[in-house]
């Protein structure tokens, strides 16, 4: 659309970006004048957003690969603050292929989270917009391109072809409400014709698929009665009870103990394969990834740096960052005093460089690095790096 062209043109080469080149400090004018032209932009993208009788031309697309159930595609999704905008993700492109589990990998606030909340449209409005790019969903009879798509539709997709299984079920659950209640809400929106005593069967069901033996006293118990694996497999069943073509786990183990973590991961897996569901897990536990992923992206400062098949990514990591993750991972056939930490800090997240974002960071940067950002280099079919020292002709340049 032109309008949301023009607006992508306007975040570019607008002051509301350039206004923060010293992020130290800044006049209360300055400030003002941000948040004025913040809020310009935010309200026609929410404009845009709230329309009625959207023509479904819009939003229906075309997969580039049938075989793919998710496909991201330069995506972008800014938040307009009163000190600037905040590129959370930018140009994230990667694939989710039809029964395979993808890992997303990074270290905290590279924009793994905020992918997966534009893939559901959860990103905080009207602060959190998606600016730029395409999310489309293969539902066999018809692909939508989520970025475009308007409210109303999308929620009959949240929760019932994608559902999201969030990092910390206490505070994703109602604590006011029985557990069995709040999975019945979800099977309820999404099956309006089945009746009371269908939706409690079915949620029983699902609190027994997910290895809790007395389903039907949880059914009836308070979240804060349950330990926190068990409230992290409610989770799951919530997840699960429309069966979902997708799965995106936002780092489903993070507040378990080991033990826990290995039943969960086994129980994620299994279901994946029950109800031939796939995987988008997101965490900073690459021991997970290992275990879980076929495929693994690799996320630094908003953007993919390094993606391709497991094997690929912890056998033979080519970019500076993926390998500094690597070597920063716990091993037990090494021995070393103090484990590997990648020197440096990331970027300011409003003030970002125009060149690698990981290049003050890195311990292989050449000439090339300073120039402007690096493309995305296919190391082999599925194998690919955003680095220069990648670039075809890499060694004649660098003598």
């Amino acid at each position: 659309m032109d309008n949301k062209k023009n607006l992508m043109d306007k975040i570019l080469n607008g002051k509301n970006g350039k206004a923060v080149k010293n992020v130290n400090y800044l006049s209360a004018k300055e400030l003002r004048k941000i948040s004025r032209e913040n809020r310009k932009i935010t309200d026609e993208f929410e404009r845009i957003r709230n329309r009625k009788d959207v023509p479904e031309s819009e939003y229906v697309t075309t997969m580039k690969n049938p075989n793919n159930i998710l496909e991201i595609d330069n995506l972008n999704t800014y938040f307009f603050t009163d000190i600037g905008v905040v590129k959370a993700v930018d140009g994230v492109s990667f694939d989710v292929p039809r029964g395979k589990t993808v890992g997303v990998v990074g270290e905290s606030g590279c924009g793994k989270s905020v992918t997966s909340l534009s893939i559901m449209q959860l990103v905080q409005r009207p602060q959190g917009q998606i600016v730029d790019g395409e999310i489309r969903f293969n539902l066999d009879n018809q692909v939508y391109d989520i970025a475009k798509m308007p409210t109303e539709k999308m929620q009959k997709i949240r929760g019932n072809e994608i559902s999201m299984i969030f990092q910390e079920p206490m505070t994703s659950l109602n604590p006011v409400f029985k557990v069995g209640m709040q999975i019945d809400e979800v099977i309820e929106l999404h099956n309006p014709e089945m009746s009371k005593e269908q939706v409690s069967a079915r949620t029983i069901e699902m609190i027994k698929m997910v290895g809790i033996a007395n389903a039907e006293g949880v059914y009836e118990m308070y979240p804060h009665e349950l330990s926190g694996g068990m409230r992290q497999r409610a989770m799951i069943a919530m997840a699960l009870a429309c069966t979902p073509k997708l799965i995106i786990a936002d780092e489903p183990t993070t507040a378990l103990d080991v033990t826990i973590q290995a039943q969960i991961m086994d129980l994620l897996r299994n279901l994946k394969d029950q109800i031939n569901s796939s995987i988008m897990l997101i965490t900073h536990d690459l021991g997970v990834i290992a275990e879980m992923a076929d495929y693994v992206v690799v996320m630094y400062a908003g953007r993919v740096v390094e993606q391709g098949t497991a094997q690929e990514i912890f056998h033979s990591p080519k970019h500076p960052y993926t390998v500094g993750l690597m070597e920063s991972k716990p091993s037990s056939n090494r021995k070393v005093e103090r484990l590997y930490s990648i020197p440096g800090s990331v970027p300011n997240p409003i003030d970002m460089p125009n060149y690698c974002y990981f290049k003050d960071r890195c311990n292989k940067a050449f000439k090339a690095c300073e120039g402007v950002y690096p493309p995305t280099y296919q190391i082999s079919g599925t194998h690919k790096v955003a680095c220069y020292q990648y670039m075809p002709g890499r060694r004649e340049s660098n003598e």
